[in-house]
């Protein structure tokens, strides 16, 4: 999957990888059962309801998508232990400079932070804040929690 990158987005989501029903559409979050586009919808990070395919449009709104892991897809038992590309992913923040990274889910934030995040706000990394979202996978629908990703929106709006 291609990054969806720019200079000075005010939000760019990062998962681990793309899922193999994303890989074969070639469009981020595509599995059947992920709550990602409904979600982004839902709490208002966009006006309308996008299907996968669409993801491009997310620039028009300042949002960014990228994975820690550019090589494999799958879900993240599946992928070899040395999948994540941390450096590339730090080379990427401070090329774009967003506002704000949120992981979308707790494995991305722990792979790239060093330690097991909490949900919602982490230290920043120079100028760009750092949140972890619960997973909106179909496999993590037990942790799943809208008001986390309710929090975020509230706090990029304002």
């Amino acid at each position: 999957m291609p990054d969806l990158l720019a200079p000075d987005l005010r939000l760019v989501l990062c998962g681990t990888a793309p899922s193999r029903a994303s890989a074969q559409r070639r469009a981020y979050y595509a599995k059947p059962g992920n709550r990602f586009w409904p979600t982004l919808h839902r709490v208002g990070l966009t006006p309308r309801l996008l299907v996968p395919e669409e993801y491009p449009q997310l620039l028009s709104w300042g949002i960014g998508l990228t994975d820690l892991c550019k090589v494999h897809s799958g879900v993240d038992a599946e992928l070899p232990p040395d999948a994540f590309d941390i450096a590339a992913f730090e080379r990427k923040l401070k090329r774009y400079r967003p506002r704000c990274v949120a992981f979308t889910s707790k494995n991305a934030a722990a792979a790239s932070l060093g330690f097991q995040p909490q949900y919602g706000w982490q230290e920043s990394v120079g100028t760009t804040r750092i949140y972890v979202l619960c997973s909106p996978s179909g496999l993590a629908t037990r942790f799943f929690d809208v008001s986390v990703w309710q929090q975020l929106a509230r706090e990029l709006e304002g």
